[in-house]
């Protein structure tokens, strides 16, 4: 059986686009690479096969410039709920069966072993770049450190792409530069297991 998959996924999406319409825009791309591998999913391959397939072919999609998105609790359960319907789809598990998403994960890694969900890949690759950008000097250092001169406007300020770092890490700002400095202990702190579970 050969399935031939087509995407194309843009290398710079609209400005104009808010993060969570560029989010729907890159779930619709990963839910398409799904639907052109439903022949494999509904044949008799193992489990095992299909979600390999899945990760390199399906995830991989999801998971593009994933870096730089801003992550809300509504983002988070979009993610969950997509990585969700994918493996019940995989495992032929219908929702009218009444299974949870715990006894979905829990055949996962009955399957295949333990695996880094996507919202954990998602995070982990946020980690991983702030901790690269931090060691160099770029453009990229200077706009994430930087400071912008002005008053802050009234009201409850929306969530910034460190505002993340900072809440899952435990840390201040101050404290995230000197830590990812150290490019080791910094990698230690991405692959801890706290951040492989959603």
């Amino acid at each position: 059986m050969c399935v031939s998959v087509h995407l194309v996924i843009p290398a710079l999406w609209p400005s104009g686009k808010t993060v969570a319409r560029r989010l729907g825009d890159v779930i619709a791309l990963a839910t398409a690479a799904f639907a052109k591998l439903v022949k494999i999913w509904k044949s008799s391959i193992s489990f095992k096969a299909k979600h390999k397939l899945f990760r390199s072919l399906v995830s991989s999609t999801l998971t593009y410039v994933c870096e730089k998105w801003t992550l809300l609790a509504d983002r988070d359960r979009r993610i969950q709920a997509f990585e969700n319907k994918c493996l019940r789809k995989l495992l032929r598990i219908s929702y009218k069966d009444h299974v949870t998403n715990e006894s979905v994960r829990e055949l996962v890694v009955a399957y295949v072993d333990p695996q880094e969900p996507l919202l954990a890949t998602v995070k982990r690759r946020k980690l991983a770049w702030f901790g690269h950008v931090t060691r160099h000097d770029s453009l990229s250092k200077t706009i994430l450190q930087g400071a912008v001169e002005g008053k802050r406007r009234r009201g409850r300020q929306k969530k910034a792409w460190c505002d993340n770092i900072k809440e899952w890490t435990g840390m201040a700002m101050c404290e995230l530069v000197r830590s990812a400095s150290d490019r080791d202990a910094w990698r230690q702190k991405t692959d801890s297991s706290g951040l492989r579970s959603p």
